[in-house]
């Protein structure tokens, strides 16, 4: 089965990966454009994507928007039979969808129809569910909605961050999709379960704001949000006006005023708006490295009295 590949981050570069360990019949790879990073903005750094795909010689793309004539020329001369598509991070329109002889299908991070959206992995942590997984879903005109061929489930650790469970789903992923494709070459059960659209629940794109601590909420929620946002976009609060990332949260025994600094020392603890408190072991003051919280009491960078806004 000849196959056109869309994704783009190392989340997605998994999935690629394992079609290609397995000899699947990858034709080309649509992906994001080289974005600038750094401080300066003046290095681009191509997608994980990219990378696999060139070292593989696969034909590529990076259009800014799949979509136009030229983009759907391009895409027809790949003479795909699937496309697969793993964190591309564009919405496909339907003539791009109908391109590939039998459609597209998604490698979805969640067990839809929970969590449909952009960020389903930090939002399952921050919203506290005890488990998430992998579905394998035939794509549609609408958000993450069309019927499903295989989920797998995976509980969430209670300690697990963001990116730890984004490195687990990958490889689940990966395994969920060549599990599809098998049945699908190979004659055997095929048929895709319709979701049910009324218990469907949503997992926005995040934002700068939607990683910033507010103190007077829960500590249990606290912490579990920068556990979410760890390691981007990482969860932030302001000391004296400056901003600083929060990493490696867990809800303790402590109360004050939400936001007072209690207690200092290897870890910080901080109160929170239920009469806890959250201790924080690692941070990130504007413009520098991510650190031990310890080695920034010693650098006389917050002590006990200070409050976090």
């Amino acid at each position: 089965m000849r196959i056109v590949f869309f994704g783009t981050p190392a989340f997605a570069a998994s999935s690629l990966t394992a079609l290609l360990e397995a000899g699947q019949h990858v034709t080309g790879v649509v992906t994001q454009p080289d974005r600038p990073q750094g401080r300066s903005r003046s290095n681009l750094v191509p997608p994980p994507v990219k990378l696999i795909a060139e070292a593989a010689g696969l034909p590529l793309l990076q259009p800014e928007r799949p979509s136009g004539d030229v983009f759907l020329a391009a895409l027809r001369r790949f003479d795909a039979d699937l496309g697969v598509v793993v964190a591309y991070g564009h919405l496909l329109r339907p003539d791009v969808l109908a391109v590939p002889r039998r459609g597209m299908i998604n490698v979805h991070a969640s067990l839809l129809p929970l969590l449909r959206g952009a960020a389903p992995i930090p939002w399952a942590i921050a919203q506290g569910e005890r488990e998430t997984g992998i579905s394998i879903m035939q794509m549609e005109k609408g958000l993450d909605s069309g019927p499903v061929y295989l989920r797998v489930a995976t509980p969430i650790g209670p300690a697990e961050t963001g990116g730890e469970l984004t490195a687990r789903l990958a490889g689940l992923g990966a395994h969920a999709l060549l599990e599809v494709l098998a049945r699908m070459e190979g004659g055997g059960w095929v048929q895709a379960e319709p979701q049910n659209h009324e218990a469907a629940t949503v997992a926005p794109k995040l934002t700068r704001e939607t990683a910033r601590v507010h103190w007077a909420s829960p500590a249990e929620e606290i912490a579990r949000r920068i556990r979410a946002f760890d390691p981007v976009p990482g969860s932030w609060t302001t000391l004296d006006g400056n901003t600083v990332k929060l990493f490696g949260a867990r809800s303790a025994a402590g109360s004050g005023v939400p936001g007072a600094v209690l207690q200092v020392g290897e870890e910080l603890l901080v109160a929170a708006g239920d009469e806890r408190a959250v201790t924080i072991s690692e941070v990130q003051p504007a413009g520098k490295r991510r650190i031990p919280a310890g080695d920034w009491v010693r650098g006389r960078g917050i002590a006990v009295g200070q409050r976090l806004e």
